[in-house]
Order: C-alpha cells, then sequence, then structure tokens
C-alpha cells in the first residue's frame, strides 16, 4: 500500500465553494481510478478553512495516476486560487 496524507488550507473567501470540488473529487477517484482503495476528506473545528485528506493507493505507479487523471487535473486547475498553503506526504507500507 502507498499513503498519501495531505492538509490543505483554503482562503476564507474560497471555503465554500472548494469544499463541494474536494468532496467530488475523492468521490471520482474512488469511482474512477480502481488502485485507489481510500480517499477519506476530514475536518476539525477548531480549523475550519482546512481540510485533511487520507487516501491509499495500491502503489506510488497508482498514485502517480491519480495525478495525472482527468477529473483530478480539472480540480486542481479549478482549486489552486483558491488554496493558501498545501502539505504532501508518501508514505510506502513497512512489511
Amino acid at each position: 500500500m502507498f499513503a498519501v496524507v495531505v492538509t490543505i488550507r483554503v482562503h476564507q473567501a474560497d471555503w465554500e465553494a472548494f469544499l463541494p470540488l474536494m468532496k467530488a473529487n475523492a468521490k471520482a477517484s474512488l469511482a474512477d481510478e480502481t488502485r485507489c482503495h481510500h480517499f477519506d476528506v476530514c475536518q476539525d473545528a477548531e480549523r475550519p478553512h482546512e481540510v485533511f485528506l487520507y487516501e491509499l493507493y495500491a502503489d506510488r505507479a497508482a498514485f502517480k495516476a491519480h495525478l495525472e487523471a482527468p477529473h483530478y487535473l480539472s480540480f486542481n486547475d479549478t482549486t489552486a486560487p483558491m488554496i493558501s498553503e498545501k502539505i504532501v506526504h508518501t508514505y510506502t507500507q513497512v512489511n
């Protein structure tokens, strides 16, 4: 398994537009990418304009395919100006 955790901070003025797009991207990832096994969009009430993503892929190549998927490219192009900070960490399962 290949795990991806992402913290995204969104400009306050863009939050209402951003969240439905984020949820749609997660849903499309699970529906359209057979090697995407899990995609959670999480939020903490104490940080209202931030999301934490937890994604599981079969391997690094599956994550790379995700980054090239049409739904992700569209999401990324649309939301890039809405995002003030994005931190991505990846992890490979220890056997």
